[in-house]
């Protein structure tokens, strides 16, 4: 690999760019087998460079490295960890241009979006500097004469499997906290956007982290499932689809490992005849072809309670107004728009109404991987099943008479797990909360209510272990609690703990 990383592009132009090999120990090397796979740019449709495809022999390499910085980064004070972070969260504000561009051209983000994908990471990584001032641990007096200590102590070598919508964000869901802690870590980015993790590892040996505690291993389904049967990774997070987070935290549960894995999180919009047309019409545009589609907050199901047609119709109309390559970007390979063109006709031969069809629909020079805006008018809430996970720029409508059957709609979903509100009606939102709360359904962003103001949110997201990979969860996930019970004073009165 060229030792000049930079990418050069500043606009959405074709720009070629360096193979990207797997860094390991401070060292970029290819795979042992010398397997590579192209890397497309998605609104251009053709390879701008090339990944190495790592396996097991990869895995264990990075293993190795990781497991030998892990003592010395340990001992590292928890101030001095910090300060690596310091310094690349100003790297990140440095090169946040070349980073948004770099995230674009493997992602098909607008610029927008791109620069959006880097602030959020650097959001993150804010919250990991701030870990010095929470793992100072507790102390309790739990009883005359006796006290008891909380510390929070590494793992060791951990590992992270991130997918292709956000490059820089959710890498660093995870580094932050691990880093911090004392651990050291292996990142196994998507396959089909491997050059965030590359640049992140570039910048961390910048802003002087030692070599091998943070490592890349590229590839497809073997280096996840080496990752998940490794005995020396103490703990995986996963983010990605649920059917691949249900297989990552059985295999890596049974490897003994600590597992957290994140799977699809989509949430519904529950649209009643009193929400504001314009508001609705544009929030739901925003959130249903943001990215793509692509991302796990886009709604991609939206349940209209009784006569809504007018803001039905206002959501198409702002759906058609959508400049591809300028407002709404590619989708993220060949295969993607296969899979979504497929679903578009399955939904239409089941009976839904094609309202608005994104099948065909070109970018920028008639090249490239788009779909787009699409809205299909299910009518019936069962059909058909799993439109709630599409991951795409599609927006299925299902029909409810009553708020109470959009709810039951909502509860009984596969993926539906979150819930957002239109109304103005503030005895409507309660209600509404107070059912998705007892169906085990986080309630998301709501509509503010002009006439009795309050507010709402939350988000639960499709999971397999408990908690979430950022902030306090995230902490205690990738530590361990030591407790230390002391007895201070000798007493007769004193208890002694078990």
């Amino acid at each position: 690999m060229t030792n000049d990383l930079r990418f050069p592009a500043r606009s959405y132009d074709f720009t070629p760019y360096v193979q990207c090999n797997n860094w390991i120990g401070g060292e970029w090397t290819p795979s042992a087998a010398g397997d590579t796979l192209s890397v497309d740019n998605p609104r251009h449709g053709k390879s701008f460079g090339q990944v190495t495809m790592s396996g097991a022999a990869d895995v264990a390499r990075a293993v190795e490295a990781a497991r030998a910085a892990f003592p010395g980064w340990r001992d590292t004070p928890i101030k001095e960890r910090v300060q690596v972070l310091f310094r690349l969260k100003a790297l990140l504000e440095r090169d946040l241009e070349e980073l948004a561009w770099l995230v674009s051209h493997e992602n098909g983000k607008v610029i927008g979006e791109a620069r959006a994908d880097v602030l959020k990471g650097i959001e993150c990584l804010e919250y990991g500097i701030s870990l010095q001032n929470m793992v100072a641990g507790e102390q309790l007096d739990v009883s005359r004469g006796i006290n008891c200590s909380i510390t929070y102590e590494p793992l060791g070598v951990c590992a992270g499997i991130v997918p292709f919508n956000f490059p820089i964000m959710v890498p660093l869901w995870m580094l932050p906290q691990a880093l911090v802690s004392g651990n050291t870590f292996i990142l196994k980015p998507s396959e089909v956007v491997p050059y965030g993790a590359m640049k992140l590892a570039e910048l961390l040996r910048e802003a002087g982290l030692p070599a091998g505690v943070f490592n890349t291993v590229n590839g497809g389904q073997p280096a996840v499932e080496a990752i998940a049967d490794h005995p020396d990774i103490k703990a995986v997070g996963f983010v990605g689809s649920t059917r691949v987070a249900r297989a990552v935290y059985s295999r890596s549960a049974a490897a003994g490992k600590r597992a957290l894995c994140l799977g699809g999180a989509k949430n519904h919009l529950l649209v009643v005849p009193d929400a504001d047309l314009e508001l609705t019409s544009t929030t739901v545009v925003a959130s249903a072809y943001g990215c793509a589609g692509q991302r796990c907050m886009a709604a991609s199901l939206m349940i209209a309670v009784g006569e809504v047609d007018p803001i039905i119709d206002a959501i198409v109309a702002h759906a058609k107004k959508l400049r591809l390559g300028e407002d709404m970007g590619p989708v993220i390979h060949g295969g993607a728009v296969e899979r979504i063109n497929n679903y578009i006709a399955d939904a239409e031969r089941r009976g839904a109404k094609v309202l608005l069809d994104g099948r065909g629909a070109k970018g920028p020079g008639g090249v490239g991987h788009w779909v787009g805006p699409t809205i299909l008018d299910h009518v019936k809430p069962d059909m058909p099943a799993g439109c709630e996970e599409i991951f795409g720029p599609v927006l299925s409508i299902v029909r409810a008479r009553t708020v109470d059957e959009a709810i039951a709609i909502e509860n009984a979903s596969t993926y539906g797990n979150a819930a957002s509100i239109f109304t103005q009606s503030g005895a409507v939102a309660r209600y509404c909360i107070e059912r998705f709360e007892a169906g085990m359904c986080g309630v998301n962003i709501g509509v503010p209510v002009p006439r009795e103001p309050f507010s709402f949110g939350g988000w639960n997201q499709s999971l397999f272990g408990a908690g979430d990979l950022t902030g306090w969860d995230g902490l205690r996930f990738w530590t361990r609690a030591r407790k230390l019970t002391t007895r201070w004073q000798l007493s007769k009165d004193a208890t002694w703990m078990s």
